[in-house]
């Protein structure tokens, strides 16, 4: 499924990013690798089989389109960025969840408008989003993360439905807690917390069956899901 086809990772420098470059390079992929910090990718990239490092800042439209020009025609696209800090609405803070918004959401937006169109054309292609658990209910303290990844995951719903009789796939996957140095931020527990490396297997095996959405783990992202339809103060208490 990936030796020889070209998948550019965005959000690369870190975290799931990082160990699903280090997966499929394993696997025979070659690597577009993309985030803000030229450095991280170097030194990720040093140590793969076939790996080129486009620095890309999502939040920046002109040079979003810059690097999807120098990237040209790819087999596929991961978007494992994640922005994110705890902030409830009584500590809000405009100018750091506008900054979690453009990055979790409207950075998709401005690649997709490069890519989606590209790949309807060419009737081929593979688009994974990465989203999370905390996009499927509102969450203390998640203030901006969790609405961002919310839009996310819908975005990935419609591109489905325009997208799933052609040979473009679609596919959305929804981690929980992941140890990495975004979830350092958090002072409470973290059930079912993983490893990035974890993590990335289960991407992997997600893309490799080809369901559309998976969410992992998963009696952890069954108390997500059910909680969408609970009363809401149950869900939080259960939450707590």
């Amino acid at each position: 499924m990936f030796e020889g086809k070209t998948y550019w990772i965005v959000g690369a420098s870190e975290g799931l990013g990082r160990s699903l470059a280090t997966q499929m390079d394993a696997l025979g992929a070659r690597l577009i690798l993309s985030a803000r910090t030229e450095s991280r990718l170097s030194d990720l990239a040093a140590g793969l089989r076939d790996a080129t490092v486009i620095p890309m800042d999502v939040t920046d439209s002109a040079d979003v389109e810059r690097a999807a020009k120098e990237a040209g025609e790819v087999d596929g696209m991961i978007y494992s960025v994640g922005a994110y800090e705890p902030i409830t609405a009584e500590q809000w803070d405009p100018a750091t969840v506008e900054r979690i918004c453009e990055t979790n959401y409207m950075g998709a937006v401005r690649l997709l408008g490069h890519l989606a169109p590209d790949f309807a054309r060419r009737d081929r292609g593979h688009l994974v989003l990465i989203g999370s658990l905390a996009g499927f209910t509102g969450l203390p303290g998640a203030t901006g993360y969790g609405a961002s990844k919310a839009a996310l995951m819908h975005m990935a719903e419609n591109l489905y439905a325009d997208l799933r009789r052609t040979n473009v796939r679609v596919q959305l996957v929804n981690p929980g807690f992941i140890k990495t140095r975004l979830t350092e931020k958090n002072d409470f527990h973290m059930p079912f917390i993983m490893t990035a490396d974890r993590a990335a297997g289960l991407t992997i095996a997600a893309m490799r069956r080809g369901r559309f959405q998976t969410s992992f783990p998963m009696v952890f992202s069954w108390l997500f899901r059910v909680g969408r339809f609970l009363p809401k103060k149950l869900f939080l208490s259960l939450m707590s």
